[in-house]
């Protein structure tokens, strides 16, 4: 079942943390920027408020949780309820996905992705951001999600993980990029850099292989 009672509950409060954190939220933005592809049309998988979406030009998004796609839907985005799991999206629709922190709350990562890759076009990417679970503050938020409003029910992955489903799926050519680096959420550093294993906040850019060869290149 989608992991959706928190974010139904507590819709303004997820708002309110992006406006409070802003600067931290812009160093994500920035990060999934520094890898994304030209695209004519895209989606989002768990668009949850379209705060990614909007900012990067995302027109349509899936999401499980009715007041979140709500809030989405007042920003311009087309909202299609519905799980990673199970896509209704037809086959090879679009050329570019994003998946930002939603690989923490889906029942099931690798058949998600397996749907991401269904719905890509020949040649498509797929972008996803999360936590990294071996960083410092990746690290503070598994120890504290029991306390957690929005991470109770979530459960977090090292990048080696992601990338792993990744190439399960069939994807390849994976490239990465990082950020918010430190333990405290005020006194994080918001450069992006290339690679991983530094910052917390990580972006894994895969590309759709159409042979499954999921050959794998890290950079």
């Amino acid at each position: 079942m989608p992991k959706t009672e928190a974010f139904e509950k507590f819709p303004q409060a997820y708002e309110a943390w992006f406006e409070e954190h802003s600067t931290l939220y812009n160093a994500e933005i920035e990060a999934i920027k520094k890898l994304l592809p030209a695209f004519k049309n895209g989606i989002e998988i768990g668009v949850g408020s379209g705060r990614f979406a909007v900012q990067l030009g995302i027109r349509t998004g899936v999401e499980p949780s009715t007041k979140m796609a709500e809030i989405a839907r007042t920003k311009g985005i087309n909202v299609i309820e519905g799980i990673a799991e199970d896509l209704p999206v037809k086959n090879e629709t679009f050329d570019f996905a994003l998946m930002v922190t939603t690989i923490c709350f889906v029942d099931d990562p690798l058949l998600s992705l397996q749907n991401i890759y269904r719905i890509l076009k020949p040649d498509g990417y797929v972008i996803i951001g999360f936590v990294d679970r071996k960083s410092d503050l990746g690290k503070k938020y598994e120890k504290n999600r029991r306390n957690s409003r929005f991470y109770g029910e979530a459960r977090f992955y090292d990048v080696n993980e992601v990338i792993g489903l990744l190439k399960k799926a069939g994807f390849s050519e994976i490239v990465c990029t990082q950020t918010l680096f430190g333990k405290d959420l005020k006194h994080m550093n918001t450069a992006v850099k290339n690679g991983y294993g530094e910052g917390a906040f990580v972006a894994l850019r895969a590309h759709k292989d159409d042979h499954g060869r999921g050959e794998t290149e890290i950079s």
